[in-house]
C-alpha cells in the first residue's frame, strides 16, 4: 500500500524491504515513549522539570515567554501526543507513517541542541566537555538512539519513484 507524491512515494515503514519486525518494534516503542511523555507534560512536575531546557533553548526559549512554564509545556504536550496520533495512524497510512517518523526526528534534533545550549552538560569537575553530566548530559545524549529510530522508521517510510528503498 503506497502513496505516490512528487518524486517519492510513502508506504509503511513495516511493509518495506528489510526487517519489518524491527520497524514494528521502533514504532510502537517511539509510540509509547510520546503518549507517556506527552501526558506528562500537563503535570506541574514535568512543566517545571522541562522548563531549564526550554529557556536556555534558542529554538524554544519563547516558549515560557509566550505561554509561561504550564502553557510551553503544555504545547509540547500536544506536539508529542500529535506525533503518538501520526504515528500511530501511520501503521495503516503511508503519508502519516512519513510524518509521525518525521515529526519524532524534529523533536529529537530540537532537544538534540540542548546539548549546546543547557547549562551542567558538561560535568566540570571531569575535565569539562566531552565528559557530560548525568544530569543533564547524559539525560540528553540518549535522545542520539531516539532520532536514530525516528530516521530509520522515515526512511522504511520512504522510497524513490524507482520503488527502491531510500538509503
Amino acid at each position: 500500500m503506497s502513496i505516490r507524491t512528487s518524486q517519492f512515494r510513502f508506504q509503511i515503514a513495516e511493509r518495506s524491504v528489510g526487517s519489518r519486525t524491527g520497524l514494528l518494534l521502533l514504532r510502537w516503542a517511539l509510540v509509547v515513549i510520546f503518549l507517556w511523555f506527552g501526558a506528562m507534560k500537563f503535570t506541574h512536575y514535568e512543566a517545571t522539570g522541562i522548563s531549564p531546557f526550554i529557556v536556555n533553548s534558542p529554538i524554544m526559549g519563547w516558549l515560557n515567554s509566550a505561554f509561561g512554564v504550564q502553557g510551553a509545556s503544555d504545547v509540547i504536550g500536544l506536539l508529542e501526543l500529535s506525533t503518538a496520533v501520526a504515528l500511530i495512524i501511520g501503521s495503516i497510512q503511508p503519508f502519516f507513517s512519513a510524518l509521525g517518523a518525521a515529526m519524532s526526528a524534529a523533536t529529537y534534533l530540537i532537544t538534540l541542541t540542548f546539548m549546546l545550549s543547557t547549562p551542567g552538560v558538561a560535568e566540570a569537575t571531569a575535565g569539562g566537555f566531552p565528559a557530560i553530566s548525568a544530569l543533564p548530559g547524559q539525560f540528553l545524549l540518549k535522545d542520539l538512539v531516539l532520532l536514530a529510530a525516528s530516521l530509520t522508521l522515515l526512511l522504511g517510510s520512504l522510497r524513490t519513484s524507482h520503488g527502491d528503498a531510500r538509503r
